[in-house]
């Protein structure tokens, strides 16, 4: 899979709200499904698992099968790497572009 593929997933994953809701509380760590399903009780169990499906597919989500139960674990490289891909470039650029119009405006005073 070609990079831009991969972060094509990433983008589409995170283009949902609920499924950011679901990587915001993977954040304190490991869920099971079945405690996902119960912080979303707007959503049926079929919803939660196709949500959870769309971010373990663009790599946000690790699932670990223990016996009866599925953990789900936040994997934040793929959003990092986003970061140095997207991000920070264009956060240096505005911040740069910024200072240079602060200084024009500090030497036309």
């Amino acid at each position: 899979m070609s990079t831009d593929d991969a972060d094509d997933l990433i983008f589409k994953a995170l283009s949902h709200r609920i499924r950011r809701r679901m990587l915001d509380a993977l954040k304190a760590g490991p869920a099971t499904t079945g405690t996902l399903c119960a912080a979303f009780p707007e959503l049926d169990r079929c919803t939660v698992m196709q949500h959870l499906g769309v971010l373990e597919e663009a790599g946000l989500v690790v699932a670990e099968r223990r016996g009866r139960e599925r953990w789900n674990h936040l994997d934040a490289l793929p959003v990092h790497a986003i970061h140095e891909r997207w991000i920070g470039p264009y956060a240096a650029y505005a911040t740069s572009m910024l200072s240079r119009l602060k200084q024009e405006m500090e030497l036309s005073e």
